[in-house]
């Protein structure tokens, strides 16, 4: 290399050396490399940064060698300044040959080994810094993806930590006791941090941190938030609560009452009504379970007594309907009996506007199907054969006088 040349090769050594160090630097005090080095990794994470640390170490001794070299090129060329041939050789061979040692071969990557030791001892300025670029891009790409799954779970992970915290303090003012579903929630959110703060890469699928595991535990503390907000209302609510209840439970009661004198009345003025027995005690068990609630008031279990209340007031709504089911079946034939009855004494009227009540066949049908309906026990059957009867001759009769006109 002539003069000129080794200047030229120096100057953009130097500047091409501040920006490696300016580098290395930035990478050591990188966020994601303090974190990664203050953090008790495990896992997936420890392996890749264990690997990341090597190829780290050997980037740093790397980069000494290929300063030491710099620096010597650089005394020597400083000694003259016009140096002479053999100092040119010597300079050359510093800054284009095969300059810089590899460090020990303990140190050396895996890939850069052969089975008898390092493929090379020695390489030049301009390829230490091809083999310090590789580690570079290496290490930084390992902190980079720590640092992005860290970004990306850490603070939502915080975020749900405090929601858990937050609905375990509600929960115990309400109850006072442990709460089962709570506490199994907070142990996965327990296993889950352990993960995100040890092995945040394990959480990584396709190159993107898995929220998944998160998500599902922040929608069931959301779900237990919501449960333990409905029963603090409720708590805060009860007494209209409980009278609502036990305004329904009094609706059973008299529904059952009417269901079993409708009952008592359709066996005896309806003949073979068919009817089962209708429903008994339903009031009494809602009442037992009322007070039942009231123990639990007392105890301040809320938890619990949402639970059960809202179960009463299931159970009474299925008792009403029920209670209102065997009112309709005993009531129902008591109201077919009265609308035959309505029925008949319309046709009778009809019989009349037509000038055929005193028809024979009629009288004889009106009388039959009246006997049927107004004696007890009424044969509803035979009644509604006999009306039928009696419909069809009127309207016969209704048929012929239309006729004759």
């Amino acid at each position: 290399m002539s003069r000129e040349g080794v200047d030229h090769a120096l100057r953009r050594l130097r500047e091409e050396r501040d920006r490696i160090s300016a580098s290395l630097l930035d990478l050591d005090g990188h966020e994601g490399s303090r974190l990664l080095e203050g953090a008790r990794l495990t896992g997936e994470t420890w392996r890749r940064w264990e690997d990341a640390k090597t190829r780290m170490t050997t980037l740093w001794a790397l980069f000494d060698a290929y300063q030491r070299v710099l620096d010597t090129a650089s005394e020597l060329r400083g000694r003259s300044s016009r140096p002479d041939a053999a100092t040119l050789v010597e300079l050359t061979g510093l800054l284009a040959g095969q300059s810089v040692e590899l460090p020990g071969g303990g140190e050396i990557p895996l890939h850069d080994r052969t089975l008898l030791g390092p493929q090379e001892r020695r390489v030049t300025l301009d390829e230490a810094v091809e083999m310090m670029s590789a580690a570079y891009e290496f290490v930084a790409r390992e902190i980079a993806a720590a640092d992005a799954a860290w970004t990306a779970l850490l603070l939502p992970l915080e975020e749900v930590e405090e929601c858990w915290r937050e609905t375990a303090r509600l929960a115990h003012a309400l109850d006072g006791t442990r709460h089962p579903e709570l506490d199994r929630v907070g142990r996965e959110l327990t296993a889950l941090g352990r993960v995100v703060r040890s092995d945040p890469l394990s959480l990584v699928r396709d190159g993107r941190p898995d929220t998944g595991r998160l998500d599902r535990v922040r929608a069931a503390l959301t779900t237990l938030g919501d449960e333990l907000a409905g029963v603090a209302r409720m708590r805060d609510d009860y007494e209209e609560l409980i009278a609502r209840v036990t305004a329904s439970i009094e609706e059973v009661e008299s529904t059952e009452r009417r269901a079993r004198e409708a009952h008592a009345t359709a066996l005896v003025k309806i003949q073979s009504p068919n009817l089962p027995e209708p429903s008994q005690g339903l009031g009494v068990a809602l009442r037992d379970r009322l007070a039942a609630l009231e123990r639990l008031r007392e105890a301040g279990r809320w938890v619990e007594l949402a639970g059960r209340f809202a179960e009463l007031e299931r159970a009474a709504a299925e008792a009403l309907e029920r209670a209102r089911g065997d009112l309709r079946l005993s009531a129902g034939l008591l109201d077919r009996r009265g609308e035959l009855r309505g029925r008949l004494e319309a046709y009778r009227a009809k019989a009349a506007r037509l000038g055929v009540v005193e028809d024979e066949q009629l009288t004889e049908l009106y009388g039959e199907a009246r006997d049927t309906l107004w004696t007890a026990p009424c044969d509803l059957r035979r009644a509604t054969t006999v009306l039928a009867e009696y419909q069809r001759a009127v309207r016969a009769c209704e048929s012929e006088t239309g006729t004759r006109r």
